[in-house]
């Protein structure tokens, strides 16, 4: 005898049986997809007799959100810079600091040249990304970096942790600080536009201008290489202040000009400049902080990295930059699928979100599932059923009659490893933001790259994604098609 049935996941034990009544055509197609036994089955008038309904058992899912860490922050396309305020989950307040190097090395300023000023020109990246509340005024500062910036090789330690699938290199990470002279070498305040092409253009510390003028018409030693003007000039901070309502991403192609005039061979006078850029993307990084206090997150931190949702009503969410995730582990899973007299036809996951569409805030377009070991580190992923590389779940709008927005994940490949061999014991999934890497060898996101333009995901944006709640219990569910022998 063959039994159908269809199995609903969620984040509560069911309560009730369900039943559900299948089509003879429908029985048909999955019998002849699915039966994989040595057996003849005949579908006659007696097909009542033949196929029964099976009952739903019962399982746990359990939930909590969990704080990654060692996010690599360098050389990832934006400089993220400003804060911005969410009342269910906090605020995030993102500092750039960068080195600086001289686009040529060569001292073509006339001796008659004078110094007239210093200036950095910030622009908006392609994607004219922000997070947070464009209307109000904005107030970034310029700080002079006073320490080396370093990149950091992750090791596992004593403990001989796995290191987190996303580092992939030296990085310098967005949890790390560096010291900078607290007072400021130049600030700007102005109105955000978003859709707009100006530059921000912030003038900077005359006396630092004209020290750097000299030193280069002078040939010193300090300005002949890069490497010797990084020991001179270790590089520059973006600090937002704490009033400010929106982080902006903006381009690292920054340039910082060292202005200059002098009058020509013809008597007129000459205005022209030397260029300061980013010559090493790797020594640009956002540093990332945030503050929980006040919300049902505030025991949320890097020392105490997971919360229940039984200890936040239910709420869960999904955020980039900061590395927020949430946790899926399914206690039952595996002793139901182990049975050898089922199955499985078809697995969907299905997350619901409660994040408004078009506001100031960006949810997350796409989602993913890291595989995390007993530990909680990432150290894989859900992959797209045959192809191999990360599965990206989309975002799935709802509509305005009540029914939620949705990510869908097939599921599929993990529930059949899952039966076949131990490759996913002691894990868990964690639900995140995606982000593409520079490793082109690494099959986790094909086609990335560096530029300015790189895509946007888990290290350089706080995309978001509220995870939609259900009886006090995240709105998240494992629908399972499976057929049951007997």
């Amino acid at each position: 005898m063959i039994t159908f049935a269809s199995q609903t996941i969620n984040m509560s034990h069911f309560s009730k049986r369900k039943f559900n009544i299948f089509a003879l055509p429908f029985f048909a197609l999955l019998i002849a997809s699915s039966c994989d036994k040595d057996m003849n089955v005949m579908l006659d008038n007696s097909i009542g007799d033949k196929v029964a309904v099976s009952s739903v058992d019962s399982f746990t899912v359990n939930t909590s959100t969990v704080q990654l860490d060692n996010l690599p922050s360098s050389n990832s396309g934006l400089l993220l810079v400003g804060k911005a305020d969410v009342n269910e989950i906090g605020s995030v307040k993102s500092s750039s600091l960068f080195q600086l190097g001289f686009t040529e090395i060569d001292n073509l300023i006339p001796q008659t040249a004078e110094f007239e000023s210093l200036t950095l020109v910030l622009r908006p990246n392609r994607a004219r990304y922000y997070y947070g509340d464009t209307t109000k005024n904005q107030k970034i500062t310029v700080h002079q970096v006073t320490q080396d910036l370093e990149l950091t090789t992750l090791t596992g330690g004593i403990q001989n942790l796995a290191i987190p699938i996303y580092v992939t290199r030296p990085s310098i990470f967005s949890k790390q600080k560096f010291a900078y002279n607290n007072t400021p070498i130049g600030q700007i305040t102005f109105s955000p536009e978003i859709k707009s092409t100006d530059s921000l253009k912030i003038d900077l510390d005359q006396q630092i201008g004209q020290s750097l003028f000299d030193l280069i018409q002078s040939n010193d030693l300090k300005v002949s290489s890069n490497q010797n003007f990084r020991e001179y000039f270790k590089g520059l901070a973006l600090i937002p202040d704490d009033n400010n309502t929106v982080i902006l991403g903006l381009s690292d192609t920054v340039q910082v000009n060292l202005n200059y005039s002098y009058v020509g061979t013809d008597g007129f006078t000459k205005n022209e400049h030397k260029e300061l850029t980013i010559v090493d993307r790797s020594f640009q990084y956002n540093n990332i902080e945030y503050d929980r206090q006040g919300t049902a997150f505030e025991a949320l931190n890097i020392n105490n990295k997971e919360l229940s949702t039984t200890a936040t009503s239910g709420l869960t969410y999904v955020q980039a930059g900061t590395g927020t995730v949430a946790k899926l582990t399914f206690p039952s899973l595996k002793d139901f699928i182990s049975d050898d007299k089922i199955s499985i036809n078809k697995a969907e996951l299905i997350i619901e979100t409660s994040s408004p569409i078009n506001t100031m805030y960006p949810l997350a377009n796409r989602l993913m599932l890291f595989v995390a070991d007993h530990n909680g580190v990432p150290t894989s992923f859900i992959e797209t059923p045959y192809v191999g590389s990360v599965q990206l779940a989309s975002f799935v709008p709802g509509n305005d009659y009540g029914k939620n927005s949705t990510y869908r994940f097939n599921m599929i490949s993990y529930l059949k490893r899952l039966k076949t061999s131990n490759i996913y014991d002691e894990t868990s999934l964690y639900l995140s933001v995606p982000q593409p890497t520079a490793e082109s060898s690494n099959p986790m996101y094909p086609g990335a790259n560096t530029s300015s333009a790189a895509p946007l995901g888990l290290l350089n944006t706080f995309n978001t994604a509220m995870i939609a709640i259900e009886n006090n219990k995240p709105a998240v569910k494992l629908n399972i098609l499976y057929t049951k022998f007997k």
